[in-house]
């Protein structure tokens, strides 16, 4: 064995005592579900707690359906949409799922923002299990895109008379298939960010991959009408099976290969972000 040089003390590891309570028993935590459920209130009160931010998030399904709405409504040709169905009713299913991507980049970048502040480290010196921060994350903003999209569904109903032919059953099982996708997308940018553990480099990647995500899919715009470089695009990105999926579902006309291929491909990508999320995530802080 090499003595240590002079003057440079031995590292010295802590022992691995358990947390013990005011009579000195020893304390193992709670279980994960419930660490999972305090985690994600908490995660939904920082949220909503400020009445400005909350207005701007609940603002948003809003703001998408006029923008958008008119934008490409006035652009696209009737011609190209399914026969008899209006344009808001061939872009609401899209939007439920598109949306979600800003949802889940900001999960990301929330993430970050918390190693960078230190309360990532405050979690990790609590006796739970690391994964049931990621976790309660991921269910925070998954139902905080859920509230979002129940009000774009019922502004709509109230202000454009959206009225599929679905009706409310397939608009609600669109609503859940784009919560799905909406899931396994957060657990892709909460793995950059674990991985990244930069606010500023996770919002630079988020930018560069929403645009060819949202814009080279076939959420709004029929994939016929693009150029044909475009529909190589729109018909290799994955979104577009989602968006065709959730479509499908709220114009009733939905298909089984579809929507089981988006389903499969959600639970595939949610799979591969969880694991690499939590090995990331477990890797020890610096600085």
């Amino acid at each position: 064995m090499t003595a240590p040089a002079h003057g440079t003390a031995a590292p010295v590891t802590a022992p691995d005592v358990p947390a013990r309570d005011a009579d000195g028993e020893n304390w193992r935590g709670s279980g994960p579900v419930t660490q999972v459920l305090v985690l994600t209130r908490r995660a939904l009160w920082s949220q909503f707690a400020d009445r400005r931010v909350l207005v701007i998030k609940l603002l948003q399904p809003l703001l998408l359906l006029v923008v958008l709405g008119q934008l490409f409504g006035s652009m696209v040709d009737p011609g190209l949409l399914p026969s008899g169905v209006p344009y808001m009713e061939f872009l609401l299913p899209a939007l439920l799922v598109t949306s979600g991507i800003g949802s889940a980049a900001a999960s990301g970048a929330i993430l970050s923002r918390d190693m960078e502040n230190g309360m990532t480290a405050r979690l990790r010196s609590l006796p739970i299990a690391l994964s049931s921060v990621l976790f309660a994350r991921c269910c925070a903003d998954v139902a905080r895109a859920c509230v979002q999209m129940v009000i774009m569904v019922v502004c709509a109903w109230a202000l454009f008379g959206y009225s599929p032919p679905g009706g409310v059953a397939g608009t609600a099982a669109a609503v859940a298939l784009a919560a799905f996708v909406i899931w396994a997308l957060t657990w892709v940018f909460l793995a950059l960010s674990c991985w990244l553990r930069s606010l500023d480099a996770m919002q630079s990647i988020a930018g560069v991959a929403t645009f060819p995500l949202m814009f080279g899919s076939s959420a709004f715009a029929p994939v016929d009408g693009m150029p044909f470089w475009l529909q190589l695009i729109a018909r290799a990105n994955p979104l577009s099976y989602a968006v065709d999926a959730a479509r499908g579902l709220c114009l009733g006309t939905p298909g089984a290969a579809g929507l089981l291929g988006a389903l499969a491909a959600s639970a595939g990508v949610a799979a591969v972000g969880i694991l690499l999320a939590v090995r990331g995530f477990r890797r020890p802080l610096v600085g």
